[in-house]
């Protein structure tokens, strides 16, 4: 690059004959030349192109604060910056906003449109919603190292406590920290599996017994296994509520909700057994225990604690909130008009079984879900014809909103293993860099040898940007920037 001063740069031009409207100036970015006039440019004063007019009267310390080189016999500025990005934020001069072209990262475009001082109001709507969506990955992933830093990383001013409290909270939360908590894991879910299948299997009659009253009851081995199953479960709620470093939001999380639900209906059944007789009838306590032990089902949600599938599943249907509610609005306006029309038809008939329109709703749901119980069911040639027609709308209704559903699920799926993937990345890129740190260290002599050298600068101008391509800004306060070379992965 030329420096200011050299004696082969002609002076700069400082008569200020030439209005800046009328100029004419040449940019070169990464070996594009672009030519822009002034009165394009001066539209947005505040951007770098802008002060590119202006900057000629300032002298070279003004012409290289805002480019890389100049050559003052063809009035062209050099930069090393992204061609294909600097193509679409030039848009901005022309047609007044920004479109981010496929294949370019949004990050990186973020960077761009920061270096050339244009605004993020240009940029289209569409495409802040790509960088945003980018944005939140990033914030995933670090949130991700982070935690696994925490995890690997021991405070020596930490209590005795602290330090007890975080070893039985990576025991019971993180499986894959060591071969015990794996162990934990299997045993947990193991729990699961056999209290669900004692739940099915104390209600087959054969293996009940009758108490002294005449009252069937569960088998008492059955009741034991899952007086067991309880005992683990309020052990390992109890042992992951002390050690939570968050009990109010431990306490509100769905999952905690989850068991709790599983847990405590088996000791107000207890307690209702124990004590409630002596303030109800029994008939009424039994009742109320046999009420509450149908809540023994949420049990089985305990699974998607130990299920990357089924937690899956919970997020994207909760991503398509908006495909499920078209899908109940077709359901609903279909059961309403084919209901109606099937009541209004049937009514010719004198053993019709649609005696009403809410009652023709069962009819209309059963119908279009294709499940046909066959309870109800039309007798007229137009009934029938309804009714083949409402099946039809209701196959069609239903196969609309699967697909956009079936997406969202392999989009979140690919996502949380790309950001797995992403997150050991950056573990690994900052392992080596920190072992080329202390490799640096140790080689300090030589480093300085190779300094003096003539491959010293370059040698050294590498190490310092041998850095992660994704590198996460959240992680660190220095700032890594980036070069038109360097490229997105």
């Amino acid at each position: 690059y030329k420096m200011a001063g050299d004696s082969r740069f002609p002076d700069v031009d400082t008569d200020g004959s030439e209005k800046s409207e009328e100029m004419e100036i040449v940019v070169n970015v990464g070996g594009v030349r672009q030519v822009f006039y002034g009165d394009n440019l001066n539209q947005y004063p505040e951007t770098r192109l802008a002060e590119l007019v202006n900057c000629l009267s300032g002298g070279y310390d003004s012409i290289f604060s805002l480019c890389d080189d100049y050559d003052p016999g063809k009035r062209e500025f050099y930069f090393d910056r992204d061609p294909d990005a600097f193509k679409c934020i030039i848009e901005v001069y022309y047609f007044g906003e920004i479109h981010m072209k496929k294949g370019i990262c949004p990050i990186c475009f973020k960077n761009e449109m920061e270096f050339w001082k244009v605004d993020l109001k240009f940029l289209d709507d569409c495409c802040k919603a790509h960088l945003s969506e980018k944005k939140e990955e990033l914030e995933e992933i670090a949130r991700r190292v982070q935690l696994i830093l925490d995890d690997l990383g021991v405070d020596a001013s930490e209590s005795r406590w602290k330090k007890c409290q975080k070893c039985i909270w990576k025991f019971l939360e993180k499986p894959e920290s060591s071969y015990p908590a794996r162990v934990i894991a299997v045993l947990s879910f193991l729990f699961i599996l056999i209290s669900s299948v004692v739940m099915c299997v104390g209600t087959i009659p054969d293996l009940q017994v009758v108490d002294a009253e005449g009252n069937r009851m569960e088998h008492p081995t059955l009741d034991s296994i899952e007086t067991a199953c309880i005992g683990w479960f309020t052990m390992e709620y109890v042992l992951r509520l002390i050690s939570s470093p968050n009990k109010l939001h431990f306490a509100f999380s769905f999952m905690n909700i989850v068991d709790v639900l599983a847990i405590l209906p088996f000791y107000v059944s207890l307690t209702l057994t124990h004590l409630g007789a002596k303030l109800m009838e029994l008939s009424n306590v039994q009742q109320a225990v046999q009420a509450l032990r149908i809540m023994r089902i949420a049990r089985i949600f305990k699974l998607a604690r130990h299920s990357s599938g089924l937690q899956t599943l919970t997020y994207a249907l909760k991503r398509s909130f908006k495909e499920l509610g078209l899908l109940l609005m077709y359901l609903a306006v279909g059961i309403f008009v084919f209901s109606a029309l099937g009541y209004t038809m049937e009514q010719s008939h004198p053993e019709t079984l649609f005696k009403s329109i809410p009652q023709s709703f069962w009819w209309a749901i059963i119908t279009m879900t294709t499940v046909g119980y066959g309870d109800i069911y039309p007798k007229t040639t137009l009934g029938k014809l309804n009714a083949a027609i409402s099946f039809l709308c209701g196959v069609i209704a239903i196969a609309l909103p699967i697909h956009p559903i079936i997406n969202n699920f392999v989009r979140y799926y690919n996502k949380q293993r790309v950001l797995e993937t992403a997150a050991k990345h950056e573990l690994e890129l900052m392992e080596l860099n920190s072992a080329e740190g202390k490799a640096a260290g140790s080689r300090s002599e030589l480093e300085d040898l190779s300094r003096e050298g003539k491959e010293g600068p370059f040698y050294s101008s590498r190490i310092k940007v041998s850095h992660s391509d994704t590198f996460i800004h959240l992680l660190s306060e220095e700032k890594h920037h980036r070069t038109r070379l360097q490229s997105c992965k």
